[in-house]
């Protein structure tokens, strides 16, 4: 109990300390018995805890020491219209690592709902046809797999600088056409499920993207991908897994989308914020995620 608590506060602290504020709090109205901030760090200290359940975490935070603690359905409806707030948090602590970065990495991940064998009985993230989740294949895995994509885009050092969530059927390149409006001037590294000429022209042309992808041994001209960007390339892989094990990001209990990218996205900003607190508060290794942050 005593740890949550700590963890709640320290991570309060630091979120308070970007002095971001949320569109309800400066709204004419009866005052919120909990801030904005305060519902985003009790997100946050969950995920970061590895608490995936909100009936055992808030059963762990009855003993008062939270004052104006909301009840566990206020909070969990609070939550989902905070989305937008935790996203221009995740942002903002992104933009503290990456000032003079030029260099990243894109990748996807499958998001599995359930199982093949149950996939036409559910009824989870049903209810609207444009979110609701499909059949997609998973080439790294050679399986098939119900459900979403998870698209992210990190600097090398291992920090998320965009994520984007699609159905499991949408291909990888397509994410590669809204990736022109949100960067430029860089160089992206990609596996070979980005390989395009028609986008890679695109993105050079519009952004000043330049991808780079490993080419296919029967392609004309075969030339292997340097050392160093094959290695870099792993970082993403390497957060993937991180975000698999520490914050079991494929284990998910939403009943609607809105609920699901919620908490996706929860997990997320809370592993870039544990990579804030490391190097610019305890300055240590900023992917050592498995320390304390207290």
């Amino acid at each position: 109990m005593s740890n949550i608590v700590t963890n709640y506060f320290k991570i309060l602290e630091v979120i308070s300390s970007l002095n971001i504020v949320s569109n309800t709090e400066i709204r004419a109205g009866r005052k919120l018995k909990m801030s904005d901030l305060k519902v985003v760090a009790l997100s946050l200290t969950s995920e970061f805890m590895s608490i995936d359940s909100e009936n055992s975490f808030f059963n762990q935070l009855q003993n008062g020491q939270i004052s104006n603690l909301i009840e566990r359905s206020q909070y969990n409806k609070r939550r989902k219209k905070l989305f937008h707030f935790a996203e221009e948090i995740r942002r903002n602590l992104y933009s503290k690592f990456t000032e003079f970065e030029n260099y990243f990495v894109v990748d996807s991940m499958p998001l599995e709902i359930c199982k093949m064998a149950r996939h036409n009985r559910i009824k989870i993230c049903k209810d609207d046809f444009q979110t609701a989740p499909d059949k997609g294949f998973c080439a790294s895995q050679n399986s098939w797999f119900y459900g979403y994509k998870l698209h992210g885009v990190c600097t090398v050092s291992g920090v998320f600088q965009s994520i984007d969530i699609t159905k499991a059927s949408v291909h990888d390149v397509h994410l590669l056409k809204d990736l022109k409006y949100q960067m430029s001037d860089c160089v992206l590294l990609g596996d070979r499920g980005y390989l395009s000429s028609t986008l890679q022209l695109d993105l050079f042309e519009i952004a000043n993207i330049k991808l780079e992808t490993p080419m296919r041994i029967n392609q004309i001209g075969y030339k292997k991908q340097p050392y160093i960007f094959r290695k870099s390339r792993k970082r993403i892989e390497t957060l993937f897994s991180q975000l698999c094990d520490q914050f079991m990001i494929r284990r998910n209990y939403a009943k609607s989308f809105q609920g699901f990218k919620t908490r996706i996205l929860a997990r997320i900003t809370a592993l870039t914020l544990v990579q804030f607190i490391n190097k610019f508060i305890f300055e240590r290794p900023i992917n050592n995620i498995k320390t304390q942050i207290i």
